[in-house]
């Protein structure tokens, strides 16, 4: 395989980077991997899945999304101007992420790619979702081109910050909302890492429009996730995982509550949050569905 490189802009001008990994064959198709919290393109998990289906001759597009690492600066062009901005996972906004995949979707079809495989971990499925669901919604015309979703531990976020978090730091958020403090930063202890005021109360407060995977509501119907209507794979592993059910009955619930006639979900056996040692089982298997749906 061939690594590249490549530089682009998100939709709203912020400057993006990673590369691209290209078969010895010219293909149209392209695999866009989206990373997670404080994370980043550089992970031996993405990696090994780029290794396994470039067997299937399809190229992939790993990139550093404005939520990388924890605290960064990120260049944006807005209006002919060059500026930095507060960017990492302690400021970010969800709701950014459809600049970044919009952007990249953009590149990729700019190249020469026609068939696009969005890919998500963690909170990068959020933001896949989110993006596919507003594409949709927008009747967008770059939504055709995306021909399957790959969903790796699709986390409640809301949920699982909400149910985890002491009343006297939304409390505290809420305050300091008022106060116009929106970039200040929440106690050491009120989340797993730094976060500013802004992002935490995009998780505890402002969350209906990525509040689509809620797991631990029996009753409801998943509108967004079966709004997907192209094949969607979904994997979560069954140690140390963000999901409060069983993985076995997670798989189970969903595959009761997802219609989607072209559906895999399932669990790793053995498998953390971030698939350590079992990153080839996760490419075998991520490999599988691809050449399954054919496109």
């Amino acid at each position: 395989m061939k690594t590249e490189i490549v530089e682009f802009k998100a939709t709203d001008g912020v400057i993006l980077n990673g590369y691209i990994k290209k078969c010895e064959e010219k293909t149209e198709k392209l695999l866009i991997q989206i990373h997670g919290m404080t994370s980043n393109c550089f992970k031996k998990r993405e990696k090994i899945v780029q290794e396994k289906i470039s067997e299937l001759n399809i190229d992939t597009l790993c990139f550093n999304n404005r939520g990388s690492d924890v605290i960064r600066y990120a260049k944006k062009y807005e209006d002919g101007i060059k500026t930095s901005i507060l960017a990492g996972t302690t400021y970010e906004d969800v709701e950014d992420s459809y600049y970044d995949i919009k952007g990249a979707i953009n590149y990729a079809l700019n190249l020469g790619y026609t068939n696009i495989y969005l890919y998500g971990h963690s909170l990068g499925s959020t933001k896949i979702v989110y993006t596919y669901n507003k594409l949709q919604k927008e009747n967008d015309e770059i939504f055709n081109n995306i021909k399957g979703i790959i969903l790796l531990s699709l986390v409640d976020l809301p949920d699982d910050i909400i149910s985890e978090s002491e009343p006297q730091y939304i409390e505290h958020a809420n305050k300091m909302e008022q106060e116009g403090k929106l970039e200040e930063l929440m106690p050491t202890d009120s989340f797993i890492h730094l976060i500013s005021v802004k992002t935490f109360l995009r998780y505890v407060k402002y969350y209906n429009n990525i509040d689509f995977a809620r797991y631990s509501a029996n009753d409801d119907e998943f509108e967004v996730l079966n709004s997907i209507n192209i094949p969607i794979f979904m994997r979560w592993g069954n140690v140390f995982e963000m999901i409060k059910k069983d993985a076995k009955d997670q798989v189970q619930f969903m595959n009761s509550k997802i219609k989607n006639h072209n559906k895999d979900i399932g669990y790793i056996e053995g498998a953390d949050h971030s698939y350590t040692d079992k990153e080839d089982i996760l490419a075998n298997e991520i490999s599988n569905f691809l050449e399954k749906i054919k496109v």
